[in-house]
């Protein structure tokens, strides 16, 4: 006999579409800062000084259950450089060199475009 009943247990069907969202979130995320990454290394070495400084650069990618990042960074060497470059430093004669900023806009644009495509992404599945 069929139970007649105004009340349904969604809640094994709900839990299961929270997971499949939050796979698809992840997976779209980790793509998201992929590709913004490197793009953001070849910002940096565009807008560096000098010859050699800027192809020191270099994207480590980061990747666990339910992490998901990726780290811009100076390689072996430059990354001494990079600080003195970005804020300046004191010369022998006692005097200071002028800060090159060209770091902190990239740092600023990665975290924006990081944000509006991830957004537009997840607009796009829905």
């Amino acid at each position: 006999m069929i139970k007649s009943s105004s009340r349904f247990d969604f809640t094994e069907s709900v839990q299961e579409l929270l997971q499949y969202a939050q796979v698809s979130a992840q997976f779209s995320l980790d793509e998201v800062i992929r590709e913004v990454a490197r793009e953001s290394r070849g910002k940096l070495r565009k807008a560096s000084p000098g010859k050699k400084y800027p192809k020191g650069w270099a994207v480590d990618y980061e990747t666990g259950r339910f992490r998901v990042g990726a780290t811009v960074y100076g390689k072996s060497g430059t990354y001494q450089l990079a600080h003195l470059l970005e804020y300046g430093h004191a010369t022998r004669n006692g005097g200071r060199t002028k800060a090159i900023v060209h770091i902190e806009p990239v740092e600023q644009w990665a975290i924006n475009e990081v944000q509006e495509r991830f957004v537009r992404k997840m607009e796009e599945q829905l």
